[in-house]
């Protein structure tokens, strides 16, 4: 797929060909196409997909083991970014546009916007499945809400699994679907995949939540704002990490920042 084929890469608003390629395709789309559709895209696939994967989380209390939330958090991230990702390159989460925005993927003026939908789409979502789950169910499952921090003992690791585990998300985004020498068209796949298998991995420790969306909607609608913070910290702070490392070293020539 070239940036001649569509109005933007998977993951990608600015064009990663070259300076004339971007201008064309920025002239070529009026104010709606450019700036509010992708900003409705977000809100709508964010609302789909922590909706499903708040629904999932809920109907799951008492079965043993997460291969439930696994899969219908996997497979509901990789339909949404395939089916919106030539809008709005399919983020859903704020850890997610940081990595891409730093990475050179997308305009800072849409940065804000992003994030404000996403954290709105997680409370529709999250809203959407209070109004359809049983009441017992949702308060039992804390609305969705993380709530894996027990004690201050627990701070700690929940943090790091969730710097390791979104670091990882954002590594594969940042691969598969920014950096032009290893974008694939198996990126939505791939991403799914990766929510997955984090999900299955390390949602007993933290959640594996990875998306300060997810939580921030969950906790809106439940009203649970215990530790909220460490699904922001955690989530972001695995992004810059991520950005760091394609920018200094992983990235393709147009990307690194040194060693060209």
């Amino acid at each position: 797929m070239t940036t001649t084929e569509s109005k933007s890469e998977l993951f990608t608003i600015a064009s990663v060909e070259s300076a004339q390629s971007q201008k064309e395709q920025a002239s070529s789309m009026g104010f709606f196409e450019r700036y509010m559709q992708p900003c409705l895209a977000e809100l709508l696939g964010s609302t789909l997909f922590i909706f499903v994967g708040c629904v999932s989380v809920i109907s799951n209390i008492g079965v043993t083991g997460s291969i439930q939330p696994a899969l219908a958090h996997g497979l509901a991230l990789a339909i949404t970014v395939a089916v919106f990702g030539e809008i709005s390159g399919g983020h859903y989460n704020p850890a997610v546009s940081v990595c891409v925005y730093l990475l050179g993927g997308m305009e800072l003026v849409l940065l804000g916007p992003y994030v404000l939908a996403q954290m709105f789409g997680g409370m529709i979502g999250a809203g959407l499945a209070k109004a359809i789950s049983p009441s017992a169910y949702f308060y039992n499952a804390s609305g969705a809400a993380f709530n894996a921090v027990k004690s201050n003992g627990d701070i700690g690791p929940v943090t790091v699994a969730e710097i390791v585990m979104t670091l990882f998300l954002t590594m594969v985004v940042s691969m598969s679907a920014v950096n032009g020498r290893t974008k694939s068209q198996l990126a939505p796949f791939c991403i799914g995949l990766t929510v997955t298998a984090n999900i299955l991995a390390g949602g007993m420790i933290s959640g594996a939540c990875m998306n300060p969306a997810r939580a921030f909607g969950p906790a809106a609608v439940a009203g649970h704002w215990d530790s909220h913070w460490v699904y922001w910290v955690g989530p972001l702070a695995g992004a810059l990490l991520t950005a760091s490392i394609v920018r200094l070293l992983m990235g393709d020539k147009k990307t690194r920042v040194i060693l060209k």
